[in-house]
């Protein structure tokens, strides 16, 4: 297969990209930033590291645009093999969970205005400003929560079109399957019993290993599907 005429490997690409910048906000500014229980110290850690704040910001609008390509990416991908398929894949994948990323910026900024001290925050008690930051913060978890539903659900199809197609292997179709519904229950998990959240998540690193073995698979070995009949 050529290198510039693999489709795979572009979606491949976009795909590596976004897993590289992902974990900035995801995990690298949690651990460095927010203390578990001390409003306080978690509000004073964003004000000391404004940039860096800022910087997780921008990776989460850069992530969400990147986003819209590689589904665009998977749409032409698997066109041919199932188009109401690769719709669904479109829709649940790309639109709803781009627009959701827009959305856990905008209480990123509204924590980084609290934590900034704008004047218009001065009715309330500094302890009352640190608690409503850290709320945004949390309404940000709450949300991906939430959100991990979108998270599997959009995997099936894609499940489906990598298992029915016959450029890519259907073991990968079987472990994206596994990995949806390891994002359902990790949702469901996470709302009806938010205690054994973090548990859940540990025991179900395996399956989310499905989208990373796509992403080395479309990343090196590539996909060429055949030409669509007109």
């Amino acid at each position: 297969m050529s290198r510039t005429r693999n489709p795979g490997r572009v979606a491949g690409l976009l795909y590596l990209m976004i897993v590289l910048i992902g974990p900035l906000r995801l995990l690298y500014i949690p651990n460095k930033l927010f203390v578990e229980g001390d409003a306080a110290a978690t509000v004073s850690n964003i004000a000391a590291h404004e940039w860096l704040f800022r910087c997780g910001i921008v990776s989460n609008l850069v992530g969400a645009v990147l986003w819209i390509y590689l589904i665009l990416a998977i749409y032409r991908l698997f066109e041919g093999v199932d188009r109401n398929l690769a719709v669904q894949v479109a829709i649940l994948g790309g639109v709803i969970p781009s627009t959701l990323f827009f959305v856990t910026s905008v209480f990123d900024l509204g924590a980084l205005t609290v934590a900034r001290g704008a004047d218009f925050l001065s009715v309330f008690t500094k302890p009352q400003q640190d608690a409503l930051a850290v709320l945004l913060l949390h309404l940000l978890d709450h949300q991906n929560t939430a959100a991990s539903v979108l998270w599997g659900v959009w995997l099936i199809p894609l499940a489906l079109l990598v298992y029915r197609s016959r450029f890519l292997p259907r073991f990968l179709g079987v472990w994206l399957f596994i990995d949806g519904l390891a994002y359902v229950n990790l949702s469901m998990i996470g709302i009806l019993f938010p205690k054994y959240h973090g548990m859940v998540f540990r025991y179900s690193q395996p399956a989310f290993f499905g989208e990373i073995a796509l992403l080395l698979w479309l990343l090196i070995k590539g996909a060429k599907p055949p030409a669509l009949e007109t």
